[in-house]
């Protein structure tokens, strides 16, 4: 230990446990950034052993963490990212690494319809990442015969080339694929699930996303702030099915942050807004049941090939369309969703969006 501290600094995460975070819900005291960034790095490195590493990890998850927390570790895993910037400027679509198992994942499709529409999208997830390990944009993919296993720098190749990029997390975020074990191992979600999703691996300037409650939105948004590595124009979220970035029917909220007009008070200033949305009013008038599929992975590449190739109406195909429409509104190429929902029924209606799923086959 006395070798790890004189490489890390005075902070080994047993002293933030017994010091700082470690003493319950209400009484745990916040780490500063100094704190969370040597605990990342600690982390990163291997150094903590598993008892303590769970602790820590739980702790944070009782007691909740500040955006100032959440900025350090971005910062610490972006230190270890491979980044490959496309010639592009895309949507960072950062979904949930563990992914969806219930519900058709519609991001592919979206995806697509946007980047026919001239919104590029970069999509990014692991493969079966704790702690639900279920499906997520790379089996989707996979399911339809696009290459997923690339490199960061063919990742960036791709988006240029068809609209439509996918980063693999183990080849761009090795640092963090490296902790699966020990994720696993925990059997809850700690922090490492929020920081992973904001990632940016093409450095986008816009970052789309999705959150339970509009107070999550506030906090990512607050951590892109306080984060000394990220500089973003736009972020668009929305609450999203299962947690993941596939607007959730009927009454939601949707929250949008832009940099242009930041007043220096972070997401409380005037440049943080949500309003209220009723998908409905843009033809998606279902209930979440609607989207349901027995197989998640192999059901949402069907209906994606469907849908694109003008083969399926009805639900799938309306979501899809509002899907892609946030999408094309959160890239700046539409001044509402609605004239982005225009957009996209036109790139499903022409085809072009299904020469985008056959280009990105035969990159």
């Amino acid at each position: 230990m006395a070798q790890a501290t004189q490489e890390f600094g005075d902070w080994p995460l047993k002293r933030l446990m017994t010091e700082v975070c470690g003493s319950g819900h209400k009484s745990a005291d916040d780490l500063t950034r100094a704190q969370a960034t040597e605990a990342f790095e600690r982390i990163l490195a291997g150094e903590p052993d598993p008892t303590t590493l769970g602790a820590f990890w739980l702790s944070n998850r009782w007691k909740r963490n500040t955006a100032e927390e959440l900025g350090a570790y971005v910062d610490v895993m972006c230190d270890r990212v491979e980044y490959a910037e496309p010639d592009a400027d895309p949507v960072d679509c950062g979904a949930n690494y563990d992914g969806k198992g219930r519900t058709a994942i519609l991001g592919v499709a979206a995806g697509a319809v946007a980047a026919a529409a001239g919104t590029p999208v970069v999509v990014h997830s692991g493969d079966r990442v704790p702690t639900q390990k279920q499906d997520a944009y790379k089996h989707v993919l996979d399911e339809l015969g696009v290459h997923t296993e690339l490199t960061p720098a063919d990742s960036a190749d791709m988006v240029d080339e068809t609209g439509f990029g996918f980063y693999y997390q183990p080849a761009f975020n090795p640092a963090i694929d490296d902790l699966f074990d020990r994720r696993d191992q925990m059997g809850v979600r700690s922090f490492v699930n929020t920081v992973e999703t904001l990632a940016n691996p093409a450095g986008a300037s816009v970052h789309l996303g999705s959150f339970y409650h509009l107070a999550f939105a506030k906090k990512v948004v607050d951590t892109f702030i306080e984060s000394e590595f990220h500089d973003l124009d736009r972020v668009l979220m929305f609450q999203g099915m299962e947690g993941y970035d596939d607007v959730r029917p009927g009454y939601t909220k949707v929250a949008e942050w832009d940099a242009s007009s930041d007043d220096g008070e972070g997401s409380e200033g005037a440049s943080f807004d949500d309003f209220e949305i009723e998908t409905a009013e843009y033809g998606m008038d279902l209930e979440e049941d609607d989207l349901a599929v027995d197989d998640v992975a192999t059901d949402s590449a069907a209906i994606t090939e469907e849908v694109l190739a003008g083969e399926r109406d009805g639900a799938f195909a309306d979501a899809v369309a509002v899907n892609a429409a946030l999408r094309i509104y959160a890239g700046g190429d539409a001044d509402s969703i609605e004239e982005g929902l225009d957009a996209a029924r036109e790139a499903i209606d022409d085809g072009s969006a299904h020469d985008v799923l056959e280009a990105m086959r035969e990159f």
